[in-house]
């Protein structure tokens, strides 16, 4: 199984159901499936050590509320999960740690 294949991602972007969340699931829903790829791609570079949703977004050079919708979806989708470990962002704050879930990239 390859998760380069389209159908692995999901086109319709996550959102909490208010009206705000609508728009901003619209705004980016050309390219959701894109950003999956990216933020799957860099989770499953860092291996073992896998990475935070600040990293990732500095990573593949993203805004983090552009890169952690997609780790939800990513996780709904079977392909990340929590690694139970937790490293401090920049601000301070303890991040969740995400690895990948399956074969190769």
């Amino acid at each position: 199984m390859t998760y380069s294949e389209p159908d692995m991602y999901s086109s319709t972007p996550g959102h909490r159901g208010v009206d705000t969340s609508i728009e901003a699931a619209d705004a980016i829903a050309s390219v959701t499936a894109r950003l999956q790829r990216a933020v799957l791609a860099w989770i499953r570079a860092k291996g073992a050590d896998g990475a935070t949703t600040v990293e990732i977004a500095d990573g593949i050079k993203v805004d983090r509320a552009s890169a952690q919708p997609r780790t939800s979806e990513l996780r709904q989708l079977g392909l990340i999960d929590d690694s139970g470990r937790r490293r401090h962002n920049p601000n301070g704050k303890r991040a969740i740690v995400w690895v990948a879930i399956g074969g190769a990239a």
